[in-house]
């Protein structure tokens, strides 16, 4: 919980600098701020003798319609109201009121992000387990189909070669018995012969 809050103040101080930063590189700019620790009345003309339209309270921000006339600044406020303000009383740069509206605004919504994270995070690591312990099983299945076909690929090696030792050996018994038969054939038949020629 410490290093949460610790890097929220961290990010809360980076913020604040780059707020104070976009602040003055926005001179060239129209927006503008009622400066801080006071409220001022909106004219409705470029003078105090016009009628007061309301007032505006410190730090808001102001879109610029005009440059200085009389001392005053024609502006439209955070109301969308459209009157004179004393040009005194408006700054270019966000007061610290305005920055730390806008801090406190981040701020929150980091907080929500943080809690959505820390809630999603189980989650998160629960999938995260279940493909890994999936990944392992199926890891596992191609082992053992991988065996498998090494075993069968093997038992085919050995068949074919089974056959053509079984093929040989019956190739030279017929053709032991052939030549066999071919030498008891001829010895046969060269007796006959003489039988016969003796006859």
């Amino acid at each position: 919980m410490f290093k949460h809050s610790l890097l929220a103040l961290l990010l809360s101080a980076v913020a604040f600098v780059s707020h104070g930063e976009e602040a003055n590189s926005a001179d060239n700019t129209n927006t503008a701020y009622i400066v801080d620790n006071l409220y001022t009345f909106m004219h409705s003309g470029a003078s105090k003798n016009y009628r007061i339209i309301g007032s505006v309270d410190a730090g808001t921000k102001l879109t610029q319609l005009s440059p200085e006339e009389n001392g005053f600044i024609k502006v439209v406020d955070d109301k969308e109201r459209e009157g004179w303000v004393e040009a005194k009383f408006v700054s270019k740069s966000a007061g610290i009121h305005q920055q730390y509206r806008t801090l406190s605004e981040e701020m929150t919504s980091m907080q929500v992000q943080l809690r959505q994270a820390q809630i999603e995070l189980p989650q998160l690591q629960e999938q995260n387990q279940s493909l890994t312990d999936q990944n392992d099983v199926l890891s596992d299945e191609i082992m053992q189909l991988k065996n498998t076909l090494d075993a069968e690929r093997e038992q085919k090696q050995q068949a074919g070669a089974k056959e053509k030792r079984q093929l040989l050996t019956y190739g030279g018994a017929i053709a032991f018995i052939g030549l066999f038969l071919g030498i008891i054939l001829t010895i046969v038949l060269s007796r006959r012969k003489r039988y016969d020629g003796w006859a």
